[in-house]
């Protein structure tokens, strides 16, 4: 019987150790920040079906549901960029985009 060596390592490791990953990890921990602080404006039925999406330079991007939840969060943009930029977060503005089902 012989024996391997496992060479894996953590996923968090790898991330960590490499400047890209490590770039797109901050990111996404960076927009699931910025939806966690936006909880609090964001009405309870809507809440579910809204997801953190892609943070790059040009825009933040929420996730969500429906054309109708998206609507509704259309109407609260004002409120939810207001609350970005007192928590320091004042750019990319946000932008909305339907899941499509498959």
């Amino acid at each position: 019987m012989t024996s391997t060596t496992h060479l894996g390592i953590k996923l968090n490791t790898a991330l960590d150790r490499s400047e890209p990953l490590a770039g797109l990890l901050q990111r996404v921990r960076d927009s699931k920040a910025r939806l966690n602080a936006l909880n609090s404006l964001l009405p309870a039925a809507l809440r579910a079906g809204i997801r953190s999406g892609p943070l790059d330079d040009e825009a933040w991007v929420l996730l969500v549901d429906n054309a109708a939840s998206a609507a509704k969060l259309r109407q609260l943009l004002p409120a939810l960029e207001a609350e970005l930029r007192a928590q320091g977060w004042g750019k990319p503005p946000i932008k909305i985009q339907v899941l499509r089902r498959t």
